[in-house]
């Protein structure tokens, strides 16, 4: 049977799971679209349910192996349901990952944000972390949601790929430094070389207004990019990107 209204309760149910309120409710969030679906299934993520355009019923299989109750429905469903002015033909629900810090940390580079608030800069950031090797990403209390809708997009399915942790970002950074990682924040009013580097260190990007908290930055090393034009600072996941190529460089040579 095709699903043909938005007031079937499986439509209902999801259209709530793309809200703020429904993903704390539920502990599922919405995604959408042929690449990060795809990701989600090969990650083997828990799927709720999976709805899928007519005309597209090849992919009921995969997705109903991958745990998902799997519905076909019309185009203006998908719309009604989509976040996107032109959406694909597939969305789902998924069972969020647990966000609670781990009591041991892996090695390597953890990368925390400190308040980051805009989607596009926490999705490419979280994108960023996967691709440069980061064995996972601390988010403070002020960040913004990484499962909502828009930073998930970003995210490609990185969001997947690695832990994402959110804590009393102060606490944690305490507790790294006191392992052995060494606390590195990109600031304004920092050195423009790395500190030396090892094995172990977090680093941590802040607010796209204001920067690094100023109890956190106490808590680092201080590291600025040179600049070479007229501008004096970069986006923050543009900055974050550079950093984070520096240090796996290091960490990997």
């Amino acid at each position: 049977m095709v699903i043909q209204s938005t007031k079937n309760d499986n439509v209902r149910k999801a259209k709530l799971i793309s809200t703020k309120k429904g993903r704390e409710e539920t502990g599922y969030h919405f995604i959408e679209g042929d690449r990060l679906v795809r990701e989600a299934v090969i990650s083997g993520v828990q799927f709720g349910d999976a709805f899928i355009e007519e005309g597209h019923e090849l992919w009921e299989a995969v997705l109903s192996g991958s745990g998902a109750n799997v519905f076909t429905v019309k185009r203006h469903i998908i719309e009604h349901l989509a976040n996107t002015e032109t959406p694909q033909w597939v969305c789902a629900t998924v069972k969020t990952p647990d966000t609670a810090p781990p009591a041991e940390y892996p090695g390597g580079l953890i990368v925390a944000l400190d308040e980051v608030r805009e989607p596009g800069n926490m999705g490419t950031i979280i994108r960023t972390a996967d691709a440069m090797g980061a064995a996972g990403v601390l988010l403070s209390e002020g960040c913004v949601d990484p499962f909502s809708p828009k930073p998930i997009r970003a995210s490609m399915g990185s969001a997947y790929h690695l832990p994402i942790w959110q804590c009393d970002i102060v606490s944690e950074i305490r507790k790294l430094h006191n392992i052995g990682y060494v606390p590195v924040c990109g600031h304004l009013s920092g050195e423009e070389a790395l500190p030396f580097i090892e094995d172990n260190v977090v680093l941590v990007i802040g607010n796209e207004g204001h920067g690094v908290s100023e109890e956190v930055a106490s808590l680092c090393e201080l590291y600025r990019l040179s600049m070479y034009g007229v501008a004096e600072s970069l986006n923050a996941s543009v900055a974050a990107g550079i950093i984070m190529y520096e240090i796996a460089k290091k960490l990997h040579s």
